[in-house]
């Protein structure tokens, strides 16, 4: 999905709608070619240092997504799952890219969330549709693109993931059981 939306992107030369400042910052690409060796010990306490920034980011949205798989698992009756997302309703990719979008959350907060759902009888490709709409395009997400991109091209953007996002989910759902 990535490499055919990235070379429709770049079949329609849509460099003029992304800002300008993006191309004039050659400080990162200077910083690249400074890299400093590092010894070992460097190494271990810069992986530390990652290590702990990574958990300090993304544990609250861990426990939410904990919290959120616990109550469709425990309190949400798997007929009104199955009534919603399930594989009779049609429209179930799309219900679940849609809620996904307003959420925020990286990929480790949407695997209880998802393991909750399978669980309770949605389709593979649903859960995958409403993980890849929550990671990719969630509200802050788009915002922090907006930055750097002009709307043309950010609608294009959202256009090309929501019509990637919706085939997967619906493929997926239609051959996702050899895979379960």
């Amino acid at each position: 999905m990535a490499v055919i939306g990235g070379t429709i992107i770049s079949k329609l030369h849509l460099e003029k709608y992304v800002e300008s400042f993006v191309y004039s910052n050659t400080a990162a690409a200077t910083a690249e070619n400074d890299v400093p060796e590092m010894t070992k010990q460097e190494r271990v306490s810069f992986a530390k240092e990652q290590v702990l920034d990574i958990i300090h980011r993304v544990w609250l949205y861990v426990l939410v997504g904990v919290g959120i798989g616990a109550a469709i698992h425990n309190w949400i009756p798997e007929s009104i799952i199955t009534a919603i997302l399930g594989q009779e309703n049609p429209f179930s990719v799309l219900l679940a890219t849609i809620v996904g979008i307003p959420m925020y959350a990286d990929i480790f907060g949407t695997l209880p969330i998802a393991e909750a759902l399978v669980t309770k009888g949605v389709g593979i490709g649903t859960v995958l549709a409403f993980m890849m709409a929550v990671t990719a395009l969630s509200l802050p997400s788009i915002i922090l693109l907006k930055k750097v991109v002009k709307t043309k091209l950010l609608a294009i953007f959202v256009g090309i993931v929501s019509i990637g996002i919706t085939i997967m989910g619906y493929t997926f759902n239609a051959v996702g059981h050899w895979f379960i």
